[in-house]
């Protein structure tokens, strides 16, 4: 069993809801984001998610492009992060997955990839604009390092396509509450729980939801109806508004904890 179906096994047997947290890695250094994983760690965070800073990211709103841009300028590269990630693997208690756009690892090479991302330590990948056509021959390789492979779904994803998720994913899915970019917002989107229940009727792994979550109350209404609650944007912009202050693991594991109970 991975660690991150362990921690989801844990999760049920406890009848928790599970709480990933998402920083961009690079931001404001390499040196701090390590100290932030472990401040999250410490806080309470279930499973990890280190964004890797690429120059297009797409599907992020302006909370998240800055701290890409500010880790880009920082010098980081897909390289460095694995380098990070395996420099403070061995103090976390929480899974580790890498959130990237397919670009940085097409580079690198799927294979060389896999290799350093498992040596590394990284528990699974979620690679964000892969079509899921072109999907099978990354989760083969990344299943062969015992890696997981994470999708994400929409709510205009079709039953087919959370099926194929499925059946080439491992892990969890992860459920976007709602179109659009990332973001946090006051009230969870409508359509957050209609697609969870459609990739429940389709699928046995476990189900995080993210997009616009950014307090305790919307992490307990997720748990209503989802295995984990997935925040990001809130906890980017607590990073950014805390910068190099000495304070900054401190608040980060202080939000965390926030949100947890």
């Amino acid at each position: 069993m991975s660690r991150i179906a362990a921690a989801f096994a844990r999760l049920k047997a406890e009848g928790r809801t599970g709480l990933v947290t998402f920083v961009t890695a690079g931001d404001p250094s390499l040196e701090h984001s390590a100290e932030i994983l472990m401040a999250a760690d410490r806080g309470g965070a279930d499973v990890l998610e280190v964004g890797v800073p690429f120059s297009e990211p797409l599907a992020d709103g302006p909370v998240i492009q800055r701290a890409t841009e500010r880790a880009l300028a920082a010098g980081t590269t897909l390289d460095g992060v694995l380098t990070m990630v395996a420099g403070v693997r061995s103090r976390l208690r929480a899974p580790v997955v890498l959130f990237s756009y397919a670009n940085p690892i097409l580079r690198m090479g799927v294979e060389a990839f896999a290799e350093r991302a498992a040596s590394a330590g990284v528990d699974g990948v979620l690679m964000v604009d892969l079509p899921l056509e072109e999907a099978g021959d990354c989760r083969a390789v990344y299943e062969s390092r015992g890696i997981d492979t994470i999708f994400l779904l929409s709510p205009t994803t079709s039953d087919r396509r959370i099926r194929q998720a499925s059946s080439l994913g491992s892990g969890f899915l992860y459920a976007i509450s709602r179109l659009g970019v990332t973001g946090s917002r006051d009230t969870l989107a409508d359509g957050a729980e209609a697609i969870v229940a459609r990739i429940r009727a389709a699928s046995q792994l476990p189900v995080a939801v993210g997009f616009g979550i950014s307090k305790p109350e919307h992490v307990h209404e997720v748990g209503k109806w989802a295995d984990a609650a997935v925040v990001g944007s809130a906890l980017v912009n607590l990073i950014a508004e805390s910068g190099t202050a000495p304070d900054l693991p401190a608040r980060v594991e202080e939000y965390v904890r926030w949100l947890k109970d």
